[in-house]
């Protein structure tokens, strides 16, 4: 079975070649990566099938948020975006009673936590990895998020 790591792993990897698709099979487990941020569920032979199916449904209903964003946001060039990592859920805050890490106007630095990404019930912290200023949240606390998905805009120092 692979790691939630080692997944990453590969997405990162896959992100900095123009190759477009990776195919990985082990030890009975299957993995397909796009680019483009859909995940084909059912090309996964693990338990956590069971998980991918109903992430994918929903994912599709909210696409039409981040979409929505982007014109507001496309002419500025400058601001950084923070993209999802992962096919998961955005949460805000580590707990629903605690306060949000990150809101507009909120000083981030490269190790300062932004939000979490559940995956396949693992809870993912996501690092700002740049120094500046929260411009703008783009996702809500709940929402199902697609691997690249921006999430927050960061005007860089």
């Amino acid at each position: 079975m692979f790691k939630i790591s080692e997944i990453k792993e590969l997405i990162e990897l896959l992100d900095r070649t123009s190759v477009q698709e990776l195919e990985l099979e082990e030890e009975g487990a299957k993995v397909v990566i796009r680019k483009g941020g859909r995940i084909d569920a059912s090309a996964l032979q693990a338990p956590v099938i069971l998980q991918q199916p109903q992430a994918q449904t929903p994912a599709a209903s909210h696409s039409a948020a981040p979409a929505a964003a982007a014109p507001t946001s496309a002419p500025d060039e400058s601001l950084h975006k923070i993209v999802s990592p992962m096919v998961g859920t955005f949460y805000s805050s580590p707990s629903p009673d605690a306060d949000v890490y990150v809101n507009s106007g909120s000083r981030v630095n490269e190790k300062t936590v932004v939000c979490i990404i559940e995956a396949m019930k693992l809870m993912n912290e996501l690092l700002a990895e740049v120094k500046g200023e929260i411009v703008e949240v783009l996702a809500e606390n709940g929402q199902l998020v697609e691997y690249g998905q921006p999430l927050f805009l960061v005007k860089a120092e």
